[in-house]
């Protein structure tokens, strides 16, 4: 049975207002998603190999825990945050594996396909992690709108609502963002 998206809206409230029994409450509602997500991101790159969704949900679910003093706008928001949460995790995975090896670089083949959901096991985690830093310095928002689409598969309408903009907005900055990205990650692919 899918959880009534107002019912996560509303322990999200709770949570936010320091009812740490909401949490509790809120996190076999939202498992099974972050689970999805964490499966599909895990079968398409190829140094996750040791990682498993199960463990990837876990850390995501202890980094909200040690969260301070959250604030969360709604469910949307929620799956903005753990997007975020599971890119850092799975950067973080990457760079350790990479460390030891010579290069430490994997070349994209086929970014088309990858920045525009289903991942490419080709894709270099690190490098769309340095790209995605660099485009956060000049224009932050499009680099929430590639981590929520990327990472969440979240929909425009749901980027929206946390960005407080609008869907067109939302596709503009999508589309511009991955062009930007493919053309960066192709550039690092060349040289």
């Amino acid at each position: 049975m899918e959880p009534d998206r107002g019912q996560i809206t509303e322990l999200l409230q709770r949570w936010s207002d320091g009812d740490q029994e909401a949490l509790d409450a809120l996190i076999p509602l939202v498992y099974g998603d972050l689970r999805r997500l964490a499966n599909y991101y895990l079968q398409q790159e190829a140094h996750a190999q040791t990682l498993q969704s199960t463990a990837l949900v876990h850390e995501v679910y202890l980094r909200l825990c040690r969260q301070e003093d959250p604030h969360w706008e709604g469910r949307a928001h929620f799956f903005a945050v753990a997007a975020k949460m599971i890119r850092r995790i799975l950067v973080d995975h990457a760079r350790r594996k990479l460390a030891g090896k010579r290069g430490g670089r994997l070349h994209p083949d086929q970014l088309d396909e990858a920045l525009t959901l289903p991942v490419s096991s080709n894709l270099d985690l690190v490098a769309l992690d340095e790209s995605l830093k660099e485009l956060a310095e000049f224009d932050a928002r499009k680099c929430q709108v590639v981590e929520m689409r990327f990472f969440a598969g979240l929909s425009a309408k749901d980027i929206a609502k946390v960005l407080h903009t609008t869907e067109a907005t939302v596709r503009r900055d999508w589309n511009i963002a991955r062009a930007w990205l493919y053309r960066r990650l192709k550039g690092e692919a060349a040289s």
